[in-house]
């Protein structure tokens, strides 16, 4: 029998770290062992997610729950400034951390770099956990060979606070690598209102969209002449991430230093 891979939840009582703390819960492979939540302290993790109890109280104290716990993977859905300061901790305890957050800059992350690099132990950043958004950036990258005309539309519910997302981002750094920066469109074209025309990376606009309602979904579109191309992703329930966490936490343990995106565990 294999042994049970223990994984503390950060961020356990948001939506995204409900989804989390449920399907480590009903994994025969997984144990939680720690759950962490500045609102939802002292509340048992299964019932909070409408299980049985399972006698792992939430608690607001990541670094007491490292020291108190034998766990091997650190789970982190708070938000930027909190899942760096997460990571570093889980990093100094030999806990891997992945990342599910998105929105942490080059100077947190170049950080983590050297913490990893000092504790021997991966980090995994993932701005998208589903299998279909690997895919469209897959897919994205080949296509942008052949058409270079691109914008990328990306679209989230009101609460999210970061844009342009971390999957739309790393999409303009994937295809941008296949394709010379160059400025698209009208070369004297100009805003009647600021911002209209999107974000600018390398010359691909990227255009964010906040409403009630949505869950995460993006496109990415090219054109040619007397063609379009849409390569288009929806994430209809926040159940379509966990096969790309539960495949994130049975790999972390392979990596070494800092990885970003989730197809850095795919074979």
């Amino acid at each position: 029998m294999n042994e049970l891979i223990s994984v503390i939840v950060a961020g356990a009582g948001g939506k995204m770290g409900q989804e989390v703390v449920r399907t480590v819960l009903k994994d025969p492979d997984l144990a939680l062992v720690g759950a962490i939540d500045i609102n939802q302290t002292g509340c048992d993790a299964g019932s909070l997610v409408g299980l049985p109890a399972c006698g792992i109280l939430i608690s607001d104290d990541l670094k007491t729950v490292l020291q108190g716990r034998e766990a091997a993977v650190l789970v982190d859905f708070t938000n930027a400034q909190a899942a760096a300061r997460n990571a570093k901790s889980a990093l100094t305890a030999g806990v891997a951390p992945i990342i599910g957050t998105t929105g942490l800059d080059e100077a947190e992350i170049g950080e983590l770099r050297k913490a990893a690099k000092k504790s021997g132990v991966g980090v995994l950043i993932v701005p998208n956990f589903t299998l279909g958004a690997v895919l469209m950036m897959s897919f994205a990258r080949q296509a942008v060979r052949y058409f270079p005309n691109v914008e990328i539309i990306e679209l989230h519910h009101d609460q999210k606070i970061d844009a342009p997302s971390g999957t739309a981002l790393l999409t303009a750094q994937s295809i941008g690598a296949e394709r010379k920066p160059f400025h698209q469109g009208h070369p004297q074209e100009y805003e009647k209102l600021a911002g209209v025309r999107g974000g600018d990376w390398n010359g691909i606009r990227l255009h964010s969209v906040r409403l009630p309602g949505l869950v995460a979904h993006q496109e990415v579109i090219f054109g040619g002449p007397g063609q379009i191309l849409t390569i288009r992703h929806d994430s209809l329930s926040r159940e379509s991430f966990m096969p790309g966490v539960i495949l994130a936490i049975k790999k972390v343990r392979q990596l070494q230093g800092v990885n970003i995106g989730l197809e850095t565990v795919l074979s």
